[in-house]
C-alpha cells in the first residue's frame, strides 16, 4: 500500500516537474517571441525612418529642380546699350541733326539772321569738283561752305568765305591738324573765322 502511495506520489511530482518545465519552455518561448516582434518592429521604424528620409531628400531635389527651371527660364540681364557719340552717327544725321541747328544757335547769339542753311552734295566753289558741303548765307554779312571731301566727318575739310554780295576766291583748309573732330570743335572754328574777318560785330 505504501509502495503504490509513493509511485503515485512521484507520478504527481513528475507531473508537476513536466508542468513547471512546460511553463517555463511557455515563458521562454514567449520571451523569444516578444523580442522576434520588437527586433521586427525596430526594422520596420528603421525602414519607415528610411523611406521618410527618402521623401525628405527627393523633395528637396524636386524643390532644386523647380529652382533650376525658373531660373533656366529668366533670360539674363541684357546691359543697356550705351548711346554713340554724335560724332559716330551717320554724317547726314549729324550735319542736319546737330550741325546745322547748333550753328543756328549760334549765329543768332550774334543778332545774325541766317538766310539759309543746308547741306549739299554739289560743285564747290573755286575748285569746281563736286563734294559734300554745308551752304550757310548770312543776311547782310556774308556766305560761307564748309566742305567735306567724303560723307565723313573726319575725312579732308575746306572752309571758303566771302562777303555779303561777293564771289568766294579764297579756299582755305579746314581743322587739318585736330585728330579728334567733335561738334563743338566745328562750330567754334567757324565762329572763329567769322570773327577773324570782323563779321560777328565782337572786335
Amino acid at each position: 500500500m505504501n509502495d503504490n502511495k509513493e509511485i503515485k506520489e512521484d507520478t504527481s511530482n513528475l507531473e508537476d516537474l513536466k508542468n513547471t518545465k512546460s511553463e517555463k519552455e511557455r515563458i521562454k518561448d514567449d520571451q523569444i517571441i516578444n523580442s522576434n516582434e520588437k527586433s521586427v518592429q525596430k526594422e520596420n521604424n528603421d525602414v519607415a525612418t528610411l523611406s521618410n528620409d527618402e521623401k525628405t531628400v527627393q523633395t528637396k531635389n524636386n524643390d532644386l529642380n523647380k529652382c533650376n527651371q525658373i531660373d533656366g527660364n529668366i533670360p539674363p540681364k541684357s546691359k543697356p546699350l550705351k548711346e554713340l557719340p554724335i560724332e559716330k552717327k551717320p554724317f547726314k544725321e549729324f550735319i542736319n541733326d546737330y550741325l546745322i541747328p547748333q550753328m543756328k544757335e549760334e549765329l543768332q547769339k550774334f543778332g545774325k539772321k541766317i538766310v539759309e542753311i543746308k547741306l549739299e552734295n554739289n560743285i564747290r566753289p573755286i575748285t569746281g569738283d563736286k563734294c559734300w558741303y554745308v551752304y550757310c548765307s548770312i543776311q547782310d554779312t556774308c556766305n560761307f561752305w564748309l566742305s567735306f571731301e567724303k560723307d565723313d566727318i573726319t575725312s579732308l575739310k575746306s572752309f571758303t568765305l566771302s562777303r555779303f554780295n561777293e564771289k568766294p576766291s579764297v579756299l582755305e583748309s579746314f581743322l587739318i591738324d585736330e585728330r579728334k573732330i567733335t561738334l563743338k570743335l566745328i562750330i567754334s572754328r567757324i565762329l572763329q573765322r567769322l570773327n577773324g574777318q570782323k563779321l560777328l560785330g565782337i572786335n
